[in-house]
């Protein structure tokens, strides 16, 4: 069998992102519409996800499910990044910091939309591979680093936007210190089996409110002592 090639992809992108629509609409309930924002619809037809997974795991990783990416991670289900994409609202212009960048596929799709991304991941070898994959696609607009997303990135802040794509019993402190009035967070909250993830909104008071949208299961975000 030939290898597949950029056509080929491009049509299993396409049917990923269908697959997305799909959730959507059958989720109309839970998440108050039927369709996906279509800023990010486009952004996942852009974006190459085959490049942001293990070389051996590319030909399926428009597949409908999470996969590993070493070091007992994973990279989420499509449908759930494009929901906490959709949810979080990203704007062109906005400041983002993402907690948790993986091989760096969520910060490419935030890059995709507009925003400058600052990016911080607890493992070393993850945010050395996703800073070169990132600026081989010519993601100028991210800057990586190594670190406890935990106590985000204060000398960038404040933030427009926070996403967090590991889970936390209720958001972490110094990120919501670091969100802007008006901003928003998301993130899964709750314990290690099952979270909700929420849409966090800080009020021009700097008052915080959490709205549970859907029930989710992440790994535990990590911290250093």
């Amino acid at each position: 069998m030939k290898p597949m090639n950029e056509q080929h992809l491009a049509i299993f992108r396409r049917h990923m992102v269908e697959v997305v629509d799909v959730h959507f609409d059958l989720a109309e309930e839970e998440l108050g519409k039927s369709s996906l924002d279509q800023r990010v619809r486009e952004a996942m037809l852009r974006v190459p996800r085959h490049l942001f997974v293990p070389a051996q795991l590319a030909g399926i990783a428009y597949h409908d499910g999470p996969l590993p990416i070493g070091f007992d991670k994973t990279i989420s289900q499509p449908f759930i990044g494009a929901l906490m994409l959709d949810l979080l609202g990203t704007r062109p212009g906005d400041k983002v910091l993402e907690v948790g960048t993986g091989l760096g596929y969520q910060a490419a799709l935030l890059a995709e939309l507009g925003a400058r991304v600052w990016t911080v991941e607890i493992v070393e070898e993850f945010a050395s591979e996703a800073g070169m994959r990132l600026l081989a696609l010519g993601y100028a607009n991210v800057t990586v680093r190594i670190g406890d997303g935990s106590r985000g990135w204060s000398d960038h802040g404040p933030f427009d936007r926070i996403l967090v794509t590991a889970a936390a019993p209720e958001p972490p402190d110094p990120l919501l210190d670091q969100l802007a009035p008006g901003g928003r967070l998301v993130a899964p909250l709750g314990g290690k089996d099952v979270q909700q993830l929420s849409v966090v909104d800080k009020g021009s008071e700097g008052e915080v409110d959490i709205r549970e949208v859907l029930p989710v299961r992440f790994t535990q975000l990590e911290t250093m002592i």
